[in-house]
């Protein structure tokens, strides 16, 4: 079986903090005691917080824009793909103990460098592009109900999907996520 380079476990623990914990949440010492490395050695792959941040959402973008096309791929209407997306955030939420690593550092942003904000916001036009798609594409094919706008349903949608995961950490518990979503998922019918 094949080991994990250094960078890629570094990426791996810093996601999983960032998204238990918030950007303030964790530090070097923190990766470095989970992946077995001095905390000097981090800094050869990533010489400030502010770069391994903005490597982590690269690489979230990449992968959650993979999952899209995946979906896409996978799923012939409109509404089937939002409900997968929707399910995707569900899983994320992992029975309300992690966010969206986008909403986890939105949660810190006056922390974060310039450069990480940007990474969100190109993270978030991503993903309401193509919600804004899968409206469109839902109101053509009759699979999701109500469809007037879809560019403001998609933006709408990020956000509650993003408050129901906040909603859900907030109290470890699974079911806010869930009755946050419901009025939503009534007017879908994949």
């Amino acid at each position: 079986m094949p080991t994990t380079d250094t960078k890629t476990a570094l990426l791996n623990s810093a996601e999983n903090a960032a998204r238990r914990l918030g950007f303030d949440g964790f530090s070097y010492a923190d990766l470095a005691e989970d992946v077995g490395i001095r905390k000097a050695s981090i800094h050869h792959h990533f010489p400030s917080k502010a770069k391994l941040s903005v490597a982590l959402m690269q690489r979230y973008r990449e992968n959650f824009q993979t999952v899209c096309a995946e979906i896409d791929a996978s799923f012939e209407t409109g509404g089937a793909q939002l409900a997968e997306l929707i399910k995707q955030y569900e899983i994320g939420s992992d029975e309300g103990k992690r966010l969206c690593l986008c909403a986890s550092f939105s949660a810190s942003r006056d922390s974060l460098a310039p450069e990480v904000v940007h990474q969100i916001s190109l993270f978030r036009t991503m993903v309401i592009g193509w919600m804004t798609n899968a409206f469109e594409n839902g109101r053509d094919d009759g699979s999701i109900s109500g469809v007037s706008q879809p560019a403001l349903e998609a933006a709408s949608t990020m956000s509650l999907l993003e408050g129901a995961q906040l909603a859900a950490r907030a109290e470890e518990n699974p079911a806010l996520f869930d009755n946050a979503i419901k009025l939503l998922m009534t007017r879908i019918s994949a």
